[in-house]
Parts: C-alpha cells; structure tokens; sequence
C-alpha cells in the first residue's frame, strides 16, 4: 500500500490559496505588472531588477527569494511582476495548504524551466513538507518513498530550474536550514503617506475616478504605511461618489468614508481603540498578549502581525517581557492617568 508520499496529481486541485470575492476585482485590475509601475520600496525594487537582468543575461532563473514584512506590502504583487519579467508563469500557493508532501509533488512536477512558485504564509508549512523542498530547492529533484514495507522503493524525480518565492510575515518561525537555502532576503517597510498618495492616486486612475489632492491625501495619512488598506478606503470611498452622484472623490467624502468605517482622526480603528481599552483597563499592563486576545476576541497572530505593528510605530504600547504595556501618549489617548 503506497504511503502519503506518492505522488498523485490530483493533489494540485484546492492548493491554489482562494482570494475574497469583494477583492479579486481590486487585486486584479489594480496591481501593477512591472517593476517601473511599482510605487515605493526602492531598494527592494533596485535588487529585483539587477538580479532580473543578471539572471536574463545567463539564461537562468532568479535565485529563490524570501520576502518578509506585514501583511499587505505588496509580497504577492512583487511574486507576479517578477514572473512577468522573467517571461514565466506563477504558480501560487499557501502554507497551510501544502499539508502533505505529494500536495507539493503535484505543483513541483506542474512546474516548467524558469516559472516562479510562489507560496504565500511560508513560515506555516509542515516540517515534512519542508524537508522535501530542501533537495527541490538545491538540486532540483525529490525524493519519492513508493510503497511499505520489504516492497519499499526510492524514487528521484527531476524537476525544472525554478524559482521559489516565499511570502512571510513572521520571518522568525522559519528554521534556519531553510532560511539558508535562500538567495535573497527582502523586507518591505510600511509606505510613507507620501508614497501611498500616489498609489491612491493611480489606483484612482485606473478606476476612472477623479480624486482631490486633499481627499487622496486624507486617506493616506491614515491607510497604517499600508497600500492594501489604501485600496480598501478608496473602494469604499468610490460607493460613497457612485451612490450620492457626485462628481469626483473630494475632501468631504473622504472624511465621510472614513467615519462610516469607525477609523478616527489618529488613523486608529475600532480593534485599535479596544486594545489600548484593554490596557487601560489592567492599569496600563503589562498584560499578556493571550489575556488581550480574550478581552477583544480576537486571535494572538492577528494581534501581532496586524494591529500591534501600527499602534508601536506610533508609540501608543511597547512591548516588553511581561507583557504590552500602554505608553504616555497611548494613555493620553483614551483618558488613563498611570497611578503616581
């Protein structure tokens, strides 16, 4: 009886990550398909592009790239234009759905000379799962265990140069061997409003929506040095112009857009204001990230990876060994005065 290493094609049906309905239109018709169109990260850019050329220039696929950071950075869009330019296809997929080993022989055994796998969350993929992508990483080949037992065979399959791209938000809980096995390292940084006022504005272009200085402005200052949050305040925003009939997107609308949304006039949401609440609460902490995750009802990762990230760029909690503690301005924030 073969074991869960076989390899069985059917394993690349669902390992494709779903997107959410209400985002396809946006992630599809508003990400940018070259380096020259991507909006901020320069030095990331700058990498891809000597190691785009050089890699043209030898006729090989780009070394595997580890890109790290925040949730909606623009990780996958960097996957697809570096695909774009290399002339390849992507192959997508998620951490957490590569449960088995032969769910990853059904991708790798897909995959032709020079495409670009791309897989989203890598730091959730199984330990076993990550072993087999060693030997695919280095030498191009897997090592398939047919059958148990006295019958037990090896199989080596050979697989096409290619190119791994993986999407992290939490870099640490990668194992150094694989960490190792990658050839660049790039982390993007939250965006300046600067920077996320130009994307809004281009997005609001290709959506053929005339925006104000004022209002794109309005909604970078608080889109959190995220461009994905842009997007969803503009989408947002634009139901606003389209249901009222006005003529273009302008300050009023912004701001109306925003209240609708419960995002207040520090860039702050509604699970935002709870946390620090939470704090407050416990006399300004510290208090243990899984006591703060009861409180608000929320999950540890989601704390960590989404919220914490703007509340400490902003100074409202530090983080220390015992716990998250509110700062001064984090206090004065939501009306706590710490006990003399």
């Amino acid at each position: 009886m073969a074991t869960d290493h076989v390899f069985n094609p059917e394993a690349l049906e669902g390992s494709q990550p779903e997107t959410r309905p209400e985002e396809a239109p946006y992630e599809n018709s508003l990400r940018p398909t070259h380096l020259g169109d991507f909006i901020g990260q320069e030095r990331v850019v700058q990498d891809l592009t000597l190691a785009i050329q050089a890699a043209k220039g030898r006729g090989e696929p780009t070394d595997h790239i580890l890109f790290s950071g925040p949730p909606g950075l623009g990780k996958t869009s960097l996957s697809r234009i570096l695909a774009t330019e290399m002339g390849a296809r992507l192959h997508a997929t998620s951490g957490p759905a590569l449960e088995r080993p032969k769910d990853l022989v059904g991708l790798l055994t897909h995959i032709e000379r020079g495409d670009v796998l791309f897989i989203d969350e890598i730091h959730r993929i199984p330990t076993t799962v990550e072993e087999y992508l060693y030997s695919a990483m280095e030498d191009f080949s897997v090592d398939i265990t047919l059958d148990t037992g006295p019958n037990a065979r090896l199989i080596t399959l050979p697989v096409k140069p290619f190119t791994l791209v993986g999407a992290t938000t939490r870099e640490g809980l990668l194992s150094a061997p694989f960490r190792a096995r990658f050839g660049l390292f790039e982390r993007l940084d939250p965006y300046p409003s600067e920077q996320l006022m130009r994307i809004i504005q281009r997005a609001a272009r290709l959506l053929e929506l005339e925006i104000e200085e004022s209002a794109a402005a309005y909604l970078a200052e608080r889109s959190r040095g995220t461009p994905r949050i842009a997007g969803r305040f503009l989408r947002r925003a634009r139901d606003l112009v389209q249901v009222g009939g006005k003529p273009c997107l302008d300050f009023a609308t912004a701001q109306e857009t925003l209240d609708r949304l419960g995002v207040d006039e520090n860039g702050l949401e509604e699970m935002d204001r709870r946390i620090l609440q939470c704090l407050a609460n416990q006399g300004g902490g510290p208090v243990a990230i899984k006591t703060i995750g009861a409180v608000v009802g929320e999950t540890d990762d989601t704390l960590q990876d989404v919220y914490e990230p703007h509340l400490l760029r902003c100074g409202y909690l530090k983080k220390t060994a015992r716990g998250r503690m509110l700062t001064p301005m984090g206090a004065k924030l939501v009306g706590f005065q710490f006990p003399s």
